[in-house]
């Protein structure tokens, strides 16, 4: 227990902390598109997100996957880019955006996985089980984005409902904020 618990903090603090910016900005940007009232599909879409994560970091403990980590470290901002700049482009698409979202979600998931994988790979021994620190960890990451989801949608039901904010408003505005941000991110990174 003493190890899930550990992961599990581990998990927390690896979407809760301040080092992590590019995960807070992947969720802003996946879920600037809703409404408190959708609560149900961002939970959907974080899960998704989850365990694309799972995969990618269980895959790369068990040494199956492994790319060079400053490609991983290009690649989890580009992600970001992308999500935001689909939410510029398709923002009267509601529709498509749903299912879209929930493969961007999935997809980039693996790729933001791939980011913790080395230091996983060096905190769990050979010899010991990963279904213990994988659960926790993907608990604890699980735990920290619904935190950071329902922050942001108050944050919105205040923007939308007591200032009167228009959503598609917020959405470019939210959207262009986290797009330029990710770009820089993506620039400061290239690894060629």
């Amino acid at each position: 227990m003493q190890d899930f618990l550990f992961y599990l903090k581990l998990g927390w603090e690896h979407i809760i902390s301040l080092d992590a910016l590019d995960h807070q900005l992947f969720v802003l940007a996946l879920i600037a598109v809703y409404s408190f009232k959708e609560w149900k599909k961002i939970l959907i879409l974080v899960t998704a997100f989850t365990i694309g994560h799972s995969v990618t970091l269980a895959l790369s403990i068990l040494d199956i996957v492994r790319l060079p980590s400053d490609w991983i470290e290009f690649l989890i901002p580009l992600t970001i880019v992308l999500t935001a700049a689909g939410n510029i482009l398709m923002k009267n698409k509601k529709q498509n955006q749903d299912k879209t979202h929930y493969y961007l979600a999935l997809f980039f998931g693996l790729i933001h996985g791939l980011g913790f994988a080395n230091t996983a790979r060096v905190m769990i021994a050979k010899s010991q089980s990963i279904a213990v620190p994988l659960l926790g960890f993907n608990f604890g990451l699980e735990a920290g984005q619904i935190v950071i989801v329902f922050a942001i949608l108050i944050i919105l039901f205040i923007l939308l409902n007591l200032f009167k904010i228009n959503k598609k408003d917020w959405i470019l505005f939210v959207s262009s904020g986290v797009f330029a941000l990710s770009l820089k991110m993506t620039l400061e990174r290239i690894p060629f």
